[in-house]
C-alpha cells in the first residue's frame, strides 16, 4: 500500500469523487480520500491522500486557498456559476471600473457567507443539490469564511478576473453572486481554477494521466513533509514504548504552551503530532502515524 499524499490537478468535466475512483484503478490501492471537493467545471489543485495518509484529509481540508476566478457581471443564476439556468440579466450602465473594485475589496476579511442550493452541504441529512434538483429551496445558517486577499488581475467590464486567498468553506460562486448583488446588477462565476492548497501549488500539481504513465512513486508526498513547519522533537530510548502505544508521556522542551510539534522516537522514526502542555511538561498526541513508510 502506498502511503502519503498526490497533488493532482483536476481538470474540467471530473468530479472529486471522479478523481479518487480513478486513482484506485492507476494505484491499485482502495484506501484513498480527497481534502475537499472542487465542482465539475472547475480545475486545479486537488490534493488526494493515500493508506495511513488519509488521516490528514481533515487537516488538509482546513488549509487556505487560492484561486483564479472569473467573475461575469450582468447575470443571475440560479447555481451561482455559468451552467445554471439565467435568473435574471441586468444593465451595466452606470457601473464604472472603480465601483467594481470598491466592492470587491469591501469583501476583504471576517464575512458571512449563505452556501449556495447548489451545494454539498447538509440541511437535515440531506445535500443541499438533491434538494435544489427537485425544486426546493431552504434557509441556510450563514456561515463565516475568511477573504485574506481579493486581487484583481484582469478587468474588461462586464468580466473580471480575480486571484482570491480565503480560508475553508468559502464559495467562490457565492462571492461572486454576492458582489453582483452589492453592485446592484448581479454576477455569476464563469471559470474557477484552484491554484494552491496550503503547500500544494498548480505548479507542481500532476494530471491523472500523467500519475498514470509515471513509472515509480517519485510524485507522492510522505506525511512527514507536511509538518516540515512544525519544530522536531526526539526522544530517549526510555519513553519509545509510550510513544507506539501513542501514549502521553513527560518530556521537558523548550516549548509555548499548546505548541504542536513533530514527534520521533530514539530511532529518529516519525511517531506523529503531539500537543505540548508547558505546565506539566506533557506531551498529549493530536495524531499518530506510526508505522507510516512511503510503501507498505
Amino acid at each position: 500500500m502506498i502511503n502519503g499524499i498526490v497533488n493532482v490537478y483536476k481538470e474540467k468535466g471530473y468530479t472529486s469523487h471522479d478523481v479518487v475512483a480513478k486513482l484506485r484503478g492507476i494505484l491499485h490501492q482502495k484506501k484513498i480520500g480527497h481534502t475537499g471537493t472542487l465542482d465539475p467545471e472547475a480545475e486545479g489543485v486537488l490534493p488526494v491522500c493515500l493508506g495511513k495518509g488519509t488521516r490528514l484529509c481533515d487537516m488538509l481540508t482546513d488549509e487556505h486557498k487560492t484561486y483564479v476566478a472569473g467573475l461575469y457581471l450582468g447575470i443571475t443564476t440560479d447555481t451561482q456559476d455559468m451552467t445554471g439556468k439565467v435568473l435574471e440579466e441586468r444593465s451595466l450602465e452606470g457601473i464604472t471600473g472603480n465601483q467594481v473594485r470598491e466592492v470587491i475589496r469591501s469583501f476583504l476579511g471576517s464575512q458571512l457567507q449563505v452556501p449556495p442550493m447548489y451545494s454539498a452541504r447538509k440541511v437535515n441529512g440531506k445535500k443541499l443539490y438533491e434538494l435544489a434538483r427537485e425544486g426546493k429551496e431552504v434557509e441556510r445558517e450563514a456561515r463565516p469564511v475568511t477573504f485574506f486577499e481579493i486581487r484583481i488581475l484582469d478587468m474588461d467590464l462586464p468580466r473580471v478576473q480575480m486571484e482570491v486567498c480565503c480560508s475553508k468553506g468559502t464559495y467562490i460562486r457565492t462571492l461572486c453572486h454576492d458582489i453582483g448583488q452589492k453592485l446592484g446588477c448581479g454576477g455569476t462565476m464563469e471559470t474557477l481554477k484552484r491554484t494552491r492548497v496550503g503547500r500544494f501549488s498548480i505548479e507542481e500539481s500532476m494530471t491523472l494521466d500523467r500519475i498514470a504513465k509515471a513509472g515509480d512513486c517519485s510524485f507522492v508526498h510522505s506525511v512527514e513533509e507536511m509538518f516540515q513547519q512544525l519544530k522536531k522533537v526526539s526522544v530517549p530510548e526510555r519513553l519509545d514504548k509510550a510513544l507506539y502505544n501513542g501514549n502521553t508521556f513527560c518530556y521537558k522542551a523548550n516549548l509555548e504552551n499548546q505548541e504542536q510539534v513533530r514527534v520521533y522516537s530514539s530511532k529518529e522514526e516519525f511517531i506523529g503530532i503531539y500537543r505540548y502542555e508547558k505546565e506539566y511538561g506533557s506531551f498529549h498526541i493530536v495524531k499518530m502515524f506510526y508505522p507510516c513508510p512511503m510503501i507498505s
